[in-house]
């Protein structure tokens, strides 16, 4: 297996707990906004201090721009609105068991778009391509329809 894929493995471990976690977290708070600002409190710790430790070992150098420092912060922006709309959800009536399935198949989708919008493929897409997008669509379906309850 490519070290890559470890990555990606550890990114949807992550995600798939987050939903189920950050419920918990709201239940055992007794409110949304409260366990929110505890997700942002990791997302300091994990997100600022472990890459300024690794930037001071030298493993990339230090030097910004402002393209890139521009994008990068909207999409941390993007990452932590998402993780409040979940937390919203939640707080709104929402069950992990309804929130995660919705988020984790509506992503990829729009994700596949904005990726081909950012980064026009050479080519159209295949046919089976959208048949893949219709798929991803009924597989929320599915999972929403004969959730356990």
């Amino acid at each position: 297996m490519k070290l890559w894929m470890l990555f990606v493995v550890g990114a949807f471990m992550a995600w798939g707990c987050y939903v189920p976690m950050i419920h918990a977290g709201q239940v055992a708070l007794g409110g949304a906004l409260r366990a929110f600002l505890c997700v942002g409190l990791a997302y300091f710790l994990t997100a600022v201090l472990v890459p300024v430790g690794l930037l001071s070992t030298g493993m990339e150098p230090w030097s910004f721009n402002r393209t890139g420092v521009t994008i990068s912060f909207i999409a941390g922006v993007l990452g932590a609105a998402g993780a409040l709309c979940v937390i919203l959800a939640l707080k709104a009536g929402g069950t992990p068991l309804v929130v995660a399935p919705l988020v984790f198949a509506g992503a990829p989708i729009v994700n596949a778009l904005v990726s081909m919008g950012w980064n026009k493929p050479k080519a159209p897409p295949e046919p089976l391509f959208y048949f893949g997008l219709l798929l991803a669509a009924a597989g929320a379906y599915l999972v929403l329809r004969f959730r356990p309850t």
